[in-house]
């Protein structure tokens, strides 16, 4: 399992790196398909579908809608179009509730909504970081904060994790560890920062800035890992599918991250740009 896990590993930060370099039709391409992967995901963990159902017209309108909402992602990018698209799925999903009453029940179309929006355009993020102004530099905060952030708490938490947290939600998770995901995560922000960006952009000096966009990013990303642990405790399940081996389905895998790409794409616009 342990040599599964680091092969798989290695070939997600592969692909993620190369993509994310390129941009462009690459990354979009990338993150739809992800984001269609996820939808599915989430639709079957909080039971969008009937027991054995495989794809109801209610996931049907919401893969459309992804499709949609990726296109103009990458053929436009403007917040108007984005919103439009967002609301007219939301009106797709209520039509078909309503047109097929009483076939759904209302938790199943509160479902299929929550699924839409919590990956499919909070990971479009990731996109419109790495294409706005500087991006290049931009968007490889999003992986310090998610993965970064991941990789200080574990280490920290083994070492000096003594006050469990979270002792019901995520029984591993001590504050010790919380506390040193955030700080180490900060630390990774400034050197990437000093290192990298400042030698790019000798006449500015973020450093700082970028230190802080990823402490931000780094609580986020526990947020967003400890929220989907919660939909699994709720609905009794032990990964949300298996397509990655080793590390379960993309949601196990890509839950910090999603929450990160907005949070971080916010705070580089008001801060950096």
């Amino acid at each position: 399992m342990f040599w599964t896990r680091l092969a798989s590993g290695i070939v997600l930060l592969a692909v993620a790196v190369g993509a994310v370099s390129l941009g462009g039709i690459p990354l979009a391409i990338l993150l739809w398909m992800t984001s269609m992967a996820a939808f599915r995901e989430l639709t079957k963990a909080v039971k969008c579908g009937a027991a054995g159902e495989k794809l109801n017209s209610l996931e049907m309108a919401g893969l459309a809608g992804i499709i949609c909402y990726y296109l103009l992602v990458y053929f436009s990018g403007e917040p108007i179009w984005l919103l439009m698209c967002i609301v007219g799925v939301f009106l797709t999903v209520m039509l078909t509730y309503v047109i097929t009453f009483p076939k759904y029940h209302v938790s199943q179309v509160m479902a299929a909504v929550f699924s839409y929006l919590y990956a499919p355009v909070l990971l479009s993020f990731v996109y419109l970081t790495r294409m706005c102004d500087q991006g290049i530099y931009t968007v490889w905060m999003i992986l310090i904060s998610s993965w970064g952030c991941d990789t200080c708490a574990y280490a920290v938490g083994k070492l000096i994790g003594r006050k469990k947290i979270f002792p019901v939600l995520s029984p591993k998770k001590s504050l010790e560890g919380c506390i040193g995901g955030v700080l180490g995560t900060a630390l990774l922000g400034w050197l990437y920062g000093y290192f990298f960006v400042e030698k790019a952009f000798p006449d500015r000096s973020i450093a700082w800035v970028m230190a802080l966009i990823c402490a931000a990013g780094a609580v986020m990303s526990m947020v967003g890992d400890l929220a989907a642990s919660a939909v699994k405790r709720n609905m009794v399940i032990k990964d949300y599918g298996n397509l990655i081996p080793g590390h379960g389905g993309i949601m196990d895998r890509f839950d910090s991250m999603i929450v990160t790409a907005p949070m971080t794409y916010f705070l580089t616009v008001l801060m950096l740009l």
